[in-house]
């Protein structure tokens, strides 16, 4: 175990040694490829309902395809992916963990989960809380999930890391890798093939064995991995976005991705009579909603780094420039856009309380406390007298604790059952 712990340390020095034991972490009999073909739809109804709605600009054309759309069919193959394990065999974690592994691989890959919990413990103080009123399985998978992007946000540069970027959904804490080179395109290429290599039953490291064994568990697609590795490219290039469509893109990329990671894992309730499309695109909502959350609470902070993560255009209506952000003056210009802004927010918020009600009851409880907390934060923003440039908004420690029995209320009450499949022509 010490031998592992000192490899993830120094991987160079020995990289030879462990490939073969890593390798060996993950069953080989819940090795799957998955391939699915996804199928394109002429017109978007549902998301793109809160996605147009909520949108303030009135310069943007209607495009051949927009962001919504190409996001959407991401939705679709992931739901396929569940409905083809649903017709395979039904899911149940606690046989697969009642598996008798050998007791070398069982320690390495207990360490391995064990590890991704300490650095979630250590980076995001709040969203660990959270993990822990899930199940053991599902805490272990997520923890898993979560520090495939630690292991990520390391190797970025501190100035390059958005404030608001952040592995999963956290509350308040900011994920912030040491001082590394510069990463290049090339960097994120072999990340990428890293990726593959782990979906393959190729685990690296111990961040990647863990994640390796969630992924054989869990019908968990690739695509939402690779898209959140093109939202560090994006980072890379752009600081600006000039119109929602590009920015709903961007956040989808760096936080709608996590959303459809964790269905999977969160479960959607057997007595359930939702679409699991629909789930889907609740879980893509909440993680939009979060990132935008994310964006208007650290306006000032984003753009000492230069950078703006608001939309172009919508400034340009609202009479602001980029020089008006890095002045960092509360106007009551700046008010009525940021009045505008957290009102699209809240509405993506209230697309996912619909598909919330619809998971498995041992994973509702964290999701409605994670949904709850974020929400307030636009509540602290509102009280600063919309002052995102020198203060920073958060949810205090009494009203978190006073969220949770909030949280686990709703939870109780069940699914809705009347959460249908979006409508598409």
């Amino acid at each position: 175990m010490a031998g592992v712990l000192l490899w993830v340390i120094c991987p160079k020095e020995n990289a030879s040694f462990f490939a073969t034991t890593l390798y060996s972490l993950v069953p080989r009999n819940r090795l799957q490829v998955r391939s699915y073909n996804s199928k394109g739809c002429s017109r978007f109804k549902s998301s793109t309902g809160v996605y147009a709605a909520a949108s303030l600009s009135s310069a943007v054309a209607n495009p051949p395809r927009s962001s919504a759309e190409k996001v959407y069919e991401v939705v679709l193959k992931q739901a396929a992916l569940v409905k083809e394990q649903k017709k395979e065999r039904a899911l149940d974690v606690r046989k697969e963990n009642d598996q008798t592994d050998s007791m070398t691989r069982g320690d390495l890959l207990n360490g391995a989960y064990d590890r991704c919990g300490e650095v979630c413990a250590e980076y995001a103080k709040t969203f660990y809380l959270g993990t822990l009123l899930m199940t053991p399985e599902r805490r272990r998978a997520v923890w898993a999930i979560y520090g495939m992007y630690v292991s990520l946000s390391f190797s970025l540069p501190v100035h390059l890391v958005p404030l608001h970027l952040c592995p999963l959904w956290r509350t308040d804490e900011l994920v912030d890798g040491p001082n590394a080179p510069h990463i290049t395109p090339k960097a994120l290429d072999r990340w990428e093939q890293r990726l593959d290599e782990l979906f393959e039953g190729r685990p690296y490291d111990m961040y990647d064995a863990a994640l390796s064994d969630t992924v054989s568990k869990y019908p968990v697609d690739i695509q939402p991995f690779k898209d959140m590795i093109q939202g560090m490219r994006m980072d890379l290039k752009k600081s600006r976005y000039k119109d929602f469509d590009q920015l709903y893109l961007y956040c989808y990329y760096v936080a709608g991705t996590v959303g459809l990671m964790s269905v999977p894992v969160m479960g959607i309730a057997p007595e359930s009579k939702a679409s699991t499309e629909s789930v889907y695109n609740a879980a893509l909502a909440l993680g939009i909603a979060n990132q935008l959350t994310n964006i208007l609470r650290d306006v000032g902070e984003d753009a000492r780094r230069g950078r703006i993560y608001l939309p172009q255009d919508e400034l340009a209506q609202a009479g602001l420039s980029d020089e008006d952000i890095f002045n960092g003056k509360v106007t009551d210009k700046w008010r009525i856009f940021m009045k505008g802004q957290i009102k699209r927010a809240r509405m993506f918020f209230d697309e996912a309380e619909k598909g919330v009600a619809e998971l498995n009851d041992a994973s509702r409880w964290p999701v409605w406390a994670s949904l709850l907390l974020y929400k307030q934060i636009l509540d602290s923003i509102e009280a600063n007298d919309y002052d995102n440039f020198s203060k920073r908004a958060y949810v205090g420690k009494a009203k978190k604790f006073a969220s949770l029995p909030i949280a686990y209320g709703r939870a109780l009450m069940g699914g809705s059952s009347k959460f249908a499949m979006p409508t598409r022509s």
